[in-house]
């Protein structure tokens, strides 16, 4: 809509100013002379619209929030997504295991490890957290930033193993060679990246001064 009254704007005041402008071009002279007064009032009247047109035009709200830094609320995630992801890995076997009722069969299960990570909802405290990552530098702080940003790419690298290797052991058990070994295997391979993506988040609590809760 911004963008629809701003090309009125500019096409409204182009009318205007080039009839204007073109009201000064002499009448008397050759055609020639005419002809190139007019383009240059033409140009000019553009010119002068577009600057005109420029200070009409309010600020993009996109604009406007560039360089904001993350909230209480978003730096709060990194709290408690650390908090479920030390859960997870002190429960690892119970929170990775789903048993059917009565006694059921019992299978392994590697949706816990991605929500602990904040792959599986956006009411997950880690979910696309690497956005808040990014307004830190806009954080009126005195820190780390070098050493932040490589726990950042070191939290980003441990979490996309993880992901990678909890999807495979979904499938482990059924494909050729395969079984309840590979299915181990491949989350115990998880694990490990998540234990990896607990030192990158503790790192970047620690860079921030983050209080565990």
């Amino acid at each position: 809509m911004i963008m629809m009254v701003s090309i009125f704007v500019v096409l409204l005041l182009i009318s205007i100013l080039t009839v204007d402008s073109l009201s000064t071009v002499p009448v008397a002279g050759k055609t020639a002379a005419a002809g190139c007064g007019r383009r240059e009032a033409i140009s000019k009247a553009v010119n002068t619209a577009f600057g005109l047109a420029v200070l009409l035009v309010p600020a993009q709200p996109s604009l406007a929030a560039t360089g904001v830094p993350p909230t209480k609320d978003e730096l709060n995630r990194i709290v408690v997504g650390y908090k479920e992801i030390q859960y997870l890995l002190e429960n690892f076997e119970q929170e990775t295991t789903t048993c059917r009722e009565n006694g059921g069969e019992c299978k392994r299960n590697a949706e816990p490890i991605r929500r602990a990570l904040g792959l599986r909802s956006t009411t997950d405290p880690l979910f696309q957290i690497e956005k808040v990552f990014n307004k830190v530098k806009f954080m009126d702080l005195d820190i780390d930033l070098e050493g932040f940003f490589e726990a950042a790419e070191e939290w980003n690298s441990a979490m996309a193993i993880s992901d990678s290797m909890a999807f495979i052991s979904q499938f482990a058990e059924y494909n050729p060679g395969g079984g309840k070994d590979s299915v181990l295997k491949y989350l115990e391979e998880s694990k490990k990246a998540v234990i990896v993506a607990e030192s990158s988040l503790k790192k970047i609590m620690e860079t921030l001064d983050l209080k565990e809760i």
